[in-house]
């Protein structure tokens, strides 16, 4: 087992396209702010639907990454 000491925030985001791209998207805008991202654990889908489609894809994912 590694050593390392990780840290874990809570993130939301969506995507007009799909749910992976929701999780992309929380990836590319946690690293803005930390580095070392090693998983997303993804705890909720939702979607936002409006004329019987789905009009905005929703995660509530978490996010853990290395400590220095």
């Amino acid at each position: 087992m590694s050593n390392d000491m990780l840290k874990v925030i809570e993130v939301l985001a969506e995507s007009e396209t799909s749910w992976e791209d929701a999780a992309n998207q929380a990836i590319a805008k946690a690293s803005e702010s930390v580095h070392g991202i090693k998983s997303i654990y993804i705890k909720d889908f939702e979607a936002k639907v409006e004329n019987d489609r789905i009009t905005r894809y929703r995660i509530n994912a978490k996010v853990s990454f290395a400590l220095d």
